[in-house]
């Protein structure tokens, strides 16, 4: 039987197309993600939460070591996540810091607005 103090971790389209792109380069990227994903579902916040976006979303950016890099976790990945509730938590994109320095509210709200099917 499935305890009840498991969150469960969806995914966004945005989030599932960047992490395969993402795989083409880096092979290790699932592996890296699954210690991050795990600590979720045990109901740990981790990373920063992000402000600018509105009172009423939460959401947080942590940093992901990339494993195929032998650099710091700074230069490795991050991944954005809402907090829905105690219980749901919903993965918004993952990117490379080497592809892009940060990730704007704007855009953030976006992948929101896209998920939840409504036009912002």
């Amino acid at each position: 039987m499935q305890s009840n103090n498991t969150v469960s971790i969806r995914f966004s389209d945005e989030f599932e197309q960047e992490l395969y792109r993402l795989s083409k380069r880096f092979r290790n990227i699932r592996s890296d993600v699954q210690p991050v994903i795990e600590q979720l579902q045990q109901g740990n916040i981790v990373g920063d939460r992000i402000a600018g976006i509105g009172e009423e979303y939460i959401v947080y950016k942590v940093r992901v070591r990339n494993s195929s890099i032998q650099k710091s976790k700074s230069a490795g990945y991050r991944l954005i996540y809402q907090v829905e509730s105690p219980t749901s938590i919903l993965l918004l994109t993952i990117y490379s810091k080497s592809d892009r320095e940060d990730i704007g509210a704007n855009e953030i709200r976006d992948i929101m607005a896209d998920f939840s099917g409504e036009s912002a």
